[in-house]
C-alpha cells in the first residue's frame, strides 16, 4: 500500500473532533453505552458526525469543514445537545475531560470493529488503558509541502494547547500531580511522539515506503504522532489536547490553532529546523505536569518562559489574523481563562474534589458542565 495523494484544502479551514466519556447516571462510572447512543443519534440530521471509539465507554463527535469560530461553536453545540438528549433517553450522561477520574481500565470492552480488534490484538492491555479522551484539530493546507512545513512550525506551540486543554489530573482514583496525565498513556505506544523532520512530500513518501516495507505500518492511522499529516483530508491534525470540559473551550482552542497557523504561514516568523526538537519532550512534559504554570525553553535562544505569559503574548501577536478569521471571540475566551485561577479545567476539577472529597460527584459536575449547565 502506497501513501495516499495529499488532497488540496482551503488554507486554515478547521475540523474539530472530541472524544467523550459515557457514564451511567447512578454512580458516574464509565459504562458501555456507545452502541445504543449511535443507534439513537443516527436518526438525527446533524452538521457534525458521531462515531465509535476504541472502547464502548467512549464516543467521538466531529464537525464538518468550518471556516471560523462561529461555525465550530454552532456545530459543536448542536451535536452536543443531540447527544445529551439521546444519552438521557438511555439513562446515561456524557462528560468532557481527558481521563475518567476513577474508572478501572480492566473493565473496559473493545468496541467491535475490525480496526479496533486489530489494535487490541497488537497492543494488548494498552488498548483498554487507551480509554482516554482527546480533542483533535484539523487545519486545512493547500498542498503537501506546506502541510509539512506547518506541522513542524506548529511543534513549538504543542505545549500551549496541552496547557490550555489540560483536564486529566485523576487516574484510577488518584491525583497524579499532572495537569494532563492523559498523554502519558498515549506515549506508551511505539509510534507516538513527534513526526520525522521532513519538509517535502517526496521525502515523506520515501520514509512511509520504508516503514511500510518493514511491516510496522499499513496506513497513516498507525502513527500516533502529536501532529500528523492527513493526506485524505488535505490537513494536518493536532492531537495533543485533552477533551476540554466544555465545547466552548474546545472551539476557542481550535481558533487559537487556526490563528497561529495563519500567522506562521503568512508571516514566516521563523524557519522550522531539527533543533526545534532538542527541547520538545521537555517542553511537552512541563505542559503536562504543570499546565499553564509550566515553563518552556525556546529552542534557539535557550530562554525559559512561563507558558501562561507566552500564550498571552501569542494571542496578542496573532490578533490581526483573528480579525481576518473571525476568531476574536475564541481568543477572548482564552484570555479570560488565563486570568481566572480556576480557568484551567484541571484546577476546576481539583477544586471540586477538594470541596466534595468524592470523585463520583466530581464526574457528575463534569457532566453538568459539559451539558451547558
Amino acid at each position: 500500500m502506497s501513501l495516499e495523494t495529499f488532497a488540496s484544502s482551503d488554507s486554515f479551514t478547521l475540523g474539530v473532533e472530541l472524544e467523550l466519556q459515557i457514564v451511567n447516571s447512578h454512580d458516574y462510572d464509565l459504562t458501555s453505552g456507545a452502541a445504543d447512543l449511535l443507534r439513537l443519534i443516527e436518526k438525527r440530521k446533524l452538521m457534525a458526525d458521531v462515531k465509535p471509539e476504541i472502547t464502548s465507554s467512549m464516543i467521538e463527535l466531529s464537525t464538518g469543514i468550518c471556516t471560523n469560530h462561529a461555525m465550530v461553536i454552532e456545530q459543536l453545540r448542536e451535536v452536543r445537545d443531540a447527544l445529551v438528549d439521546c444519552a438521557g433517553q438511555l439513562d446515561l450522561r456524557l462528560a468532557g475531560g481527558g481521563t475518567h477520574a476513577f474508572q478501572d481500565w480492566s473493565r473496559r470492552r473493545i468496541f467491535d470493529t475490525p480496526r479496533f480488534r486489530q489494535v487490541s490484538e497488537l497492543y494488548g492491555y494498552l488498548s483498554k488503558q487507551f480509554t482516554v479522551f482527546g480533542q483533535h484539530v484539523h487545519i486545512g493546507c493547500p498542498n503537501a509541502d506546506e502541510a509539512l512545513w506547518l506541522l513542524h512550525a506548529m511543534s513549538r506551540f504543542v505545549p500551549h494547547v496541552i496547557a490550555l486543554s489540560a483536564s486529566s489530573p485523576y487516574i484510577q482514583g488518584y491525583d497524579t500531580g499532572f495537569q494532563s496525565a492523559r498523554l502519558n498513556s498515549v506515549f506508551a505506544f511505539p509510534l507516538s511522539g513527534r513526526a520525522p523532520f521532513l519538509l517535502t512530500w517526496d521525502d515523506f513518501k520515501v520514509f512511509f515506503d520504508k516503514m511500510h516495507h518493514t511491516g510496522v505500518v499499513t496506513s497513516m492511522k498507525d502513527f500516533y504522532w502529536d501532529i500528523r499529516p492527513k493526506p485524505e483530508f488535505g490537513t494536518i491534525e493536532v492531537r495533543v489536547m485533552d477533551t476540554p470540559l466544555t465545547v466552548e473551550k474546545a472551539a476557542a482552542i481550535a481558533s487559537y490553532l487556526q490563528c497561529v497557523a495563519r500567522w506562521l504561514m503568512t508571516e514566516r516568523p521563523f524557519q522550522p529546523q531539527e533543533d526545534d526538537y532538542l527541547v520538545y519532550t521537555y517542553n511537552r512534559f512541563q505542559a503536562c505536569r504543570f499546565g499553564l504554570d509550566g515553563e518552556v525553553v525556546d529552542p534557539i535562544s535557550a530562554e525559559h518562559r512561563p507558558l501562561r505569559e507566552l500564550i498571552r503574548e501569542t494571542i496578542h501577536r496573532v490578533g490581526a489574523h483573528a480579525v481576518e478569521l473571525g476568531a476574536e471571540e475564541g481568543l477572548h475566551y482564552l484570555l479570560d481563562m488565563l486570568r481566572d485561577p480556576l480557568g484551567s479545567d484541571a484546577a476546576w476539577l481539583r477544586d471540586i474534589q477538594r470541596e466534595q472529597q468524592f470523585l463520583p460527584e466530581v464526574v457528575r459536575q463534569q457532566c453538568v458542565r459539559f451539558e451547558g449547565g
